[in-house]
């Protein structure tokens, strides 16, 4: 009766490669919520130089164009086709 028993390993398949492609993303996608999480929890101290200048005028602001003009042309009525008979 103690010779029925068997104690070898499971026959596990090796992983394809599809597997392994999800595995290591998956793995990938955890360490880079872990580093955004760190990031909001440990905040990174401000350089002296970005406070010293305040009155140098922001690049975002010169660079910004005009919404009224890019609203105005995209709401111009549209024509209507007559239908023919």
């Amino acid at each position: 009766m103690a010779s029925d028993l068997d104690f070898s390993p499971p026959e596990v398949p090796e992983p394809t490669f599809l597997e392994n492609l999800l595995r290591y993303g998956l793995f990938l996608g955890a360490m880079f919520q872990l580093i955004c999480v760190l990031a909001i929890i440990l905040p990174v101290p401000k350089s002296h130089e970005v406070e010293a200048e305040p009155s140098e005028p922001r690049s975002v602001e010169v660079t910004r164009k005009p919404k009224a003009v890019a609203l105005s042309a995209s709401k111009r009525p549209k024509k209507e086709a007559k239908k023919k008979r």
